[in-house]
């Protein structure tokens, strides 16, 4: 009796360990989305400056990038849990100084924007890592827990924005930021409190510490590059990537000007693809784990984006473009839970925290390119020739894998490390 007595206790525990990471999760992306609309507003207001606004941006996102990929063995020696706890606090710390200070100057501002950013990617890649132990103590399927934290993180970006503008009105931006850092630490708090993966299932802190800087980093990008059906899924997840921020930053925008003149249109487009994209999460994390892993990824990748870019080529019907978008939204649901099962399965516990970041790092750059090249091809072609290009394009580039699908065995591969 009193084995199973903490037999059961323990799967409680777990329980909660895990439903706390993944609250941990979606409150620091709301704060973060919060402050993606708070700081450029406060850098407009105290500057009156579009190009510092471009530039506050790019740092957060840059130092994320990089921290993401090159502090990962820094934090395989310091410690997957303690590395997500810290950051999270510190990111806290970094924000309440922007708050704290009313006449901020851009240059401090700008240099703690980008240490929050640094936080936030190595902080993001340790919780990624934890993910997995964290979901298997609780007795996840982890296809399961990956839909649902990608779930968590559309639910926060759909919920953050909207959140950011109200605050902005009744506090002011360094009213809204003050949320932000609350976020942090609540994230942080949790992660402390109620997150304990189970002993042995974390990276070796001793192993990584013996080990030298760059060979750490080369073993991981060593075993990625080794690994073809991740390496696929990567590249293509890429694609996806490019295509989509082309989407959203250029196409919509421009065919809404151009057929409505109304910019609400653009947020009605971009939240049915949002809620789309919820109702899909919540329909793999019931039916994801019965599908073909493999097969369900490269169906998904023609069916996300292209459509939604043909379709703005081809009418002008709001009400068919909103459809298509819930629809897109739907379908784009299964591809990062499933690149993520993936990455779980085929990567060593030792190196996915590496691993993991160089994999964000790859599919992230990706979002700096697809509006240059949209806005390019626009000015080159005209608003919908570059659309049906694009769309075209797209289309063509995500059938190659579902062409080259031929029976079970890249299912077998995408979900058994060779």
């Amino acid at each position: 009796m009193v084995s199973e007595t903490a037999g059961t206790s323990t799967t409680t525990a777990s329980r909660i360990g895990l439903v706390a990471l993944l609250s941990a999760h979606i409150v620091s992306m709301v704060g973060s989305v919060v402050t993606t609309v708070a700081i450029p507003w406060l850098v407009l207001t105290s500057t009156g400056s579009a190009a510092k606004m471009g530039l506050i941006s790019a740092a957060s996102v840059i130092p994320s990038l990089l921290a993401g990929v090159f502090a990962t063995p820094l934090a395989d020696r310091f410690g997957i849990r303690r590395t997500m706890i810290t950051a999270e606090a510190c990111a806290a710390l970094a924000m309440g100084a922007v708050a704290v200070t009313p006449d901020i100057g851009f240059l401090p501002l700008a240099a703690l924007v980008a240490v929050k950013g640094a936080l936030t990617g190595v902080g993001a890649r340790a919780q990624h890592v934890m993910l997995r132990p964290v979901s298997d103590a609780a007795g996840m399927q982890i296809i399961r827990t990956t839909a649902i934290y990608d779930g968590t993180g559309n639910l926060a970006m759909v919920t953050g924005a909207p959140i950011g503008g109200l605050l902005i009105f009744w506090l002011a931006p360094q009213g809204a930021i003050w949320f932000d850092a609350a976020s942090f630490a609540l994230s942080a708090l949790l992660c402390a409190a109620l997150v304990h993966p189970p002993a042995g299932t974390m990276p070796n802190r001793k192993e990584a510490a013996n080990e030298r800087y760059l060979a750490a980093l080369r073993r991981g990008a060593t075993h990625l590059w080794r690994d073809r059906v991740l390496i696929g899924m990567l590249v293509m997840t890429s694609v996806i990537n490019l295509f989509t921020v082309a989407n959203y930053a250029v196409f919509v925008p421009l065919w809404v000007k151009e057929h409505f003149g109304a910019a609400p249109a653009v947020g009605l487009i971009l939240s049915a693809f949002a809620c789309g994209a919820i109702a899909g999460n919540i329909a793999f994390t019931i039916f994801g784990p019965k599908l073909p892993q493999y097969l369900t990824f490269t169906i998904s990748l023609v069916l996300c984006v292209a459509p939604r870019q043909l379709t703005l080529g081809l009418t002008d019907n709001l009400i068919v473009v909103l459809a298509v978008s819930v629809l897109c939204g739907v379908t784009q649901a299964a591809i990062r839970p499933i690149l993520g099962a993936m990455l779980y399965a085929r990567v060593p516990v030792d190196l996915q925290n590496r691993v993991f970041g160089m994999v964000s790092a790859v599919t992230g750059s990706m979002l700096a390119f697809g509006g240059t090249l949209a806005g390019l091809a626009v000015a080159g072609l005209g608003l919908q020739p570059a659309i049906l290009l694009s769309g075209s394009l797209c289309l063509v580039v995500t059938l190659i894998p579902l062409l080259r699908y031929r029976n079970k065995e890249e299912d077998r591969l995408a979900t058994v490390p060779e």
